[in-house]
């Protein structure tokens, strides 16, 4: 099985439900905040792995012949299932604009946790260690992007996300 196959679950959730949902939400998906400085290039690095693991994942092959197939696919599961649930929280924003509810309880960022975990069970799935290396890079970049967002979250909501950032951790 190609690992194109790998890729069409998360854009339907990534894209297709959260339109449904709310288009808006989909709009505040897809902006990044203002970059500055480092993050410029790790926008750079982090639009470039985001594109190599998509097309590169298009030429890989899912090998199913060993138990790793299974744990990739219990990995891989696990990440989708964490991009469904965050997308729907995404979708409903807290009055103030905040997203508090659900996942974002826990993980101030769980889609950019989500997609890891995914694109870890597609490197599992795959058995790419070049997969691999494109989500350590696509993870690095992504760290510097989250930052930047931060940044502007807390230009936009002020003390409100401070104090969301003082009780919620970045990741897990």
């Amino acid at each position: 099985m190609n690992g194109f196959f790998c890729i069409v679950p998360l854009l339907l959730i990534r894209f297709g439900v959260l339109r449904l949902l709310n288009e808006n939400a989909l709009r505040r998906a897809a902006f990044f905040a203002p970059a500055i400085g480092k993050e410029k290039v790790a926008l750079w690095f982090y639009q470039v792995s985001n594109i190599f693991i998509f097309v590169y994942l298009c030429f890989l092959r899912i090998k199913t012949d060993s138990y790793w197939f299974y744990i990739g696919l219990v990995i891989y599961a696990l990440g989708l299932l964490l991009c469904l649930v965050s997308v729907l929280d995404f979708a409903k924003p807290g009055e103030n604009g905040i997203n508090m509810n659900g996942f974002y309880q826990v993980s101030r960022n769980p889609m950019y946790v989500g997609y890891f975990v995914l694109f870890f069970g597609c490197c599992v799935l795959t058995q790419s260690w070049l997969l691999f290396a494109g989500l350590v890079v696509f993870q690095v970049s992504g760290h510097w992007i989250i930052r930047s967002e931060e940044r502007w979250c807390i230009e936009k909501f002020g003390q409100e996300y401070i104090s969301y950032m003082d009780k919620v951790r970045r990741y897990i």
